[in-house]
């Protein structure tokens, strides 16, 4: 019985069926492939490139074709993807080349996904346009791409006003840095007399000066009643030495201070214009009115809306953003210009619009630890907004918010906080507009023994209603307060 097993594997005939065996299961391993499904079957891939577009319908080489950027070249482009059959189109969102060519294909009916460019730089060689759009094309007909928030019209018309006016708001703020330098070398200490130098009484008294007014007591007769220096002490620090060049630099910056202000005006009514504008479309709007908060200071830099408070809680079909604590004006503008009302109803969940404002741990798990929890790099408009009403809040005294705030703060820092009310503020807004709830925080924080006293006490009543028991059933007698009801 031993000696057979043996007499076998010595066989060489065993040994040439066994060979032949393996060399199939090697050959069966090679030709195996893993298949995707597709789809998106009429799909397209566009390079944004800045100079011409680089469009793929599929993988050969000759469905890959070059374009122009001028506006005939747009429209031939897309001429070319309709006579395929191309159905939707996927391209990276390359700096502000993408827009013409967008709005082109929207005009012709094409579904266009617009995508960051850090989800398709995963493909292997060399890097050309032709290969780039080849492998966005590949993306988007497997349906590996997911495309990039775009606000609505109305909100983007919005969002152009206001960038454009926080670029001259930022200008504005260059030549008031300019001025107080040509101040101090005129040894004119505006500044340390006043609060503000482009405030009342320092704009009259530059506008003195560069009127040719260099006589300090007459220039310190332009004091606000609210100036805590008194006007002696001003006149002290108008004694200058009266240089003519920088007398002459003086009068360019508050030349270029007022256009700058002139231009954040005429900035102010457009944007005023469009949202009210936006209200009237809808009568019911209009109707709605909200309580007064004179405790909400209003920034100088404010977008100039009378009763912003009143056109702000029409705006959003009676949700007051303004009762959260920390909100500002320029925070629910931000809102409006960043996102609109129709763009959060684009996030499911508040957790993925809080994912989106980059404000939600990044979670790196490998191995069952977590490598890494951080908040992801980058920042938008509306995040930055964000974090501002959360560092007002840390400044706040006795709110549900600022308790959060100051707890965070203790054990992690500011930093931390910050970004943690930021995100809980995300959160607050979110569920304001989408389900149209009013903010009711509660009125004190429990802490988590006080949460369970009170858990039990609700448990305890419960029994009680439930099974009608009086206090002398149990034995408690008088002992409780008779002003105690169950």
């Amino acid at each position: 019985m031993s000696a057979t097993p043996f007499r076998i594997f010595l066989d060489p005939k065993i040994h040439f069926l066994r060979a032949i065996l393996l060399t199939n299961r090697k050959t069966m391993a090679r030709k195996k492939k893993i298949e995707m499904d597709i789809v998106n079957p009429n799909a397209a891939g566009i390079d944004v490139g800045s100079k011409s577009h680089y469009v793929a319908v599929g993988q050969a080489l000759e469905d890959v074709k070059e374009f122009g950027v001028y506006a005939e070249d747009l429209v031939e482009l897309c001429k070319w993807l309709l006579s395929y059959g191309i159905t939707t189109v996927a391209m990276e969102s390359t700096g502000d080349y993408w827009q013409n060519l967008y709005v082109e294909l929207q005009k012709h009916g094409l579904e266009v996904i617009l995508c960051n460019g850090k989800f398709t730089k995963n493909a292997k060689g060399k890097k050309t346009d032709v290969k780039d759009s080849r492998w966005i094309q590949q993306l988007h007909s497997l349906g590996l791409l997911s495309g990039s928030f775009l606000p609505d019209e109305t909100t983007e018309i919005l969002r152009t006003y206001c960038r454009q006016r926080a670029n001259w708001i930022d200008l504005a703020s260059s030549a008031s840095h300019k001025m107080q330098k040509y101040l101090k070398l005129l040894n004119f200490r505006l500044d340390v007399v006043v609060n503000d130098v482009c405030g009342l009484t320092g704009l009259k008294i530059i506008e003195d000066i560069c009127n040719g007014n260099l006589d300090p007591y007459s220039l310190a007769e332009h004091r606000h009643y609210n100036c805590r220096k008194p006007k002696q002490e001003i006149a002290k620090a108008l004694h200058g030495n009266n240089r003519e060049d920088y007398l002459f630099g003086l009068r360019q910056e508050l030349d270029s201070y007022k256009f700058f202000q002139r231009k954040i005006k005429a900035c102010d009514v457009e944007i005023e214009r469009l949202i009210k504008s936006e209200i009237k479309k809808s009568p019911e709007k209009k109707k709605l009115k909200t309580s007064e908060k004179p405790y909400k200071r209003i920034n100088k830099n404010a977008v100039d809306i009378k009763n912003f408070n009143q056109v702000a809680f029409q705006y959003f079909g009676g949700t007051d953003l303004m009762a959260v604590e920390g909100v500002s004006h320029a925070t629910v503008m931000a809102i409006m210009s960043e996102i609109g009302i129709d763009g959060f109803k684009k996030f499911k969940t508040a957790k993925q619009f809080c994912s989106w404002l980059r404000l939600a741990p990044n979670n790196k798990i490998s191995g069952g630890k977590i490598l890494s929890n951080k908040i992801p790099k980058g920042s938008n408009r509306l995040k930055i907004a964000l974090r501002h009403s959360a560092n007002a809040i840390g400044n706040l005294k006795d709110t549900h918010l600022s308790d959060f705030f100051k707890r965070i703060a203790y054990r992690k820092g500011r930093q931390a906080a910050v970004s943690a009310t930021a995100r809980k503020l995300a959160t607050i807004i979110w569920t304001m507009i989408v389900k149209n709830v009013p903010y009711n925080p509660p009125s004190q924080y429990l802490f988590l023994d006080q949460k369970r006293k009170m858990g039990i006490a609700k448990r305890i009543k419960k029994q009680i209603a439930k099974f009608d028991i009086k206090p002398d059933e149990i034995g408690l007698g008088n002992s409780l307060s008779p002003n105690y009801n169950f």
